[in-house]
């Protein structure tokens, strides 16, 4: 395989939809050829911007980027069917040089209507659902819950929060099953911010704890 069938092979390394040996074809090729290295440099975000992008929107931005022309990643509307798009914004698991030549266009589409994929990327996601709970002794917890395909992310934020020892939170399933999903050292702020996932899809959780490293419940918080 030449240099330039392997500079091919890009868009889909990104997106990962490449099999074992051609992960280490490219990544050899990566090692040599700096244009690759800068290339996947400036698109590497680009897989977390296709996953904030709902499908709906992915598809206007491609119409918008079709009546701005860019070059040289000009892209064309009949390279760019509905279909397409929307199965490239719920699952990157296309074939490989349909990735490559995607990766060029839906980044062409996003620049043309002044998305900036940098700044969009800082924002943490919008939770889906979010609840508080404050104790008496005055600890604040807050979980944000992010609906993903594979379960929850958990946005877990905490104010005056025990100062020694280690906690974690755990789910709650409706089905009655346990799940923990992070654990940290207490701060000396008594302050937290940290990001859990479970596999428990949103639908499915009857509330969240906080424990202690004995299993003693410091905080509870019910989802109706």
């Amino acid at each position: 395989m030449n240099g330039n069938s392997v500079h091919q092979l890009l868009g889909a390394y990104l997106l990962g939809g490449l099999e074992l040996q051609e992960v280490r074809t490219f990544e050899d090729h990566l090692a040599t050829c700096a244009d690759c290295r800068h290339e996947l440099e400036q698109l590497e975000s680009l897989p977390a911007l296709l996953d904030s992008v709902p499908a709906a929107d992915a598809v206007a931005l491609a119409v918008a980027g079709s009546a701005n022309p860019l070059s040289p990643l000009d892209p064309k509307p009949e390279l760019l069917p509905e279909k397409v798009l929307v199965d490239l914004s719920v699952r990157r698991r296309k074939s490989r040089r349909r990735w490559a030549a995607l990766v060029g266009t839906v980044a062409a589409a996003c620049l043309a209507v002044g998305f900036l994929a940098g700044p969009l990327l800082n924002q943490p996601p919008k939770p889906d659902a979010s609840y508080s709970v404050q104790s008496g002794d005055g600890l604040e917890l807050t979980v944000g819950m992010v609906k993903k395909n594979w379960g929850t992310e958990l946005e877990v934020e905490g104010r005056s929060m025990p100062l020694e020892g280690t906690l974690y939170l755990w789910v709650k399933g409706r089905d009655g099953a346990e799940e923990r999903t992070c654990g940290w050292t207490a701060t000396a702020s008594g302050r937290i911010k940290i990001t859990g996932a479970t596999p428990v899809q949103l639908a499915g959780i009857a509330g969240v704890e906080l424990r202690d490293e004995t299993q003693k419940t410091v905080a509870s918080i019910s989802v109706p």
